[in-house]
């Protein structure tokens, strides 16, 4: 009736492995939200469905009179991890610019993929983060780029009275 701990420990590691690899493209860049990070929120996903799937099987043994609802428990961890990619984000008023739009998007983004590890959606879940792991490498190498070339468009400019 249940799986084994040894299945659920391989989907755990799956999950470390798959965020660790996105928590390390963030920790490369320097960012608030790196290694430990993501590969916490990924083994938390994982960690919820797991519990998810443990409660519905168990509910089903008690009866009709017990009800549980799997999507009820995934909006529960978009919220969760919502509010953390939240605390992430940082505007500052005096440069109008905004900070960790990124990482708290990665934050989410990690915890869906350990959503889909719990699940055992492995293909799915590796070539995501394979994905998503390119889009930010891409990203970020395009936005450095054209920030230099700002950089230079305003050196090159003369100075207005």
């Amino acid at each position: 009736m249940y799986e084994s701990d040894l299945d659920i420990i391989i989907r755990v590691l799956v999950g470390v492995a798959l965020s660790g690899i996105l928590g390390w493209e963030r920790e490369t860049s320097g960012k608030a939200a790196g290694l430990r990070t993501h590969i916490l929120v990924g083994i938390s996903a994982v960690l919820f469905v797991v519990i998810g799937e443990h409660m519905a099987v168990s509910f089903r043994v008690y009866g009709d009179h017990a009800r549980f609802d799997a999507a009820n428990l995934v909006g529960a961890i978009v919220t969760g991890i919502s509010f953390l990619g939240a605390g992430m984000i940082i505007f500052n008023r005096n440069v109008t610019n905004v900070e960790g739009l990124t990482t708290a998007a990665g934050i989410i983004t990690t915890a869906a993929i350990g959503t889909l590890v719990g699940l055992e959606r492995y293909v799915v879940a590796v070539g995501t983060t394979g994905i998503v792991f390119v889009v930010l490498r891409i990203a970020g190498y395009l936005e450095l780029k054209n920030r230099v070339e700002k950089i230079k468009e305003a050196a090159r400019e003369p100075d207005q009275p």
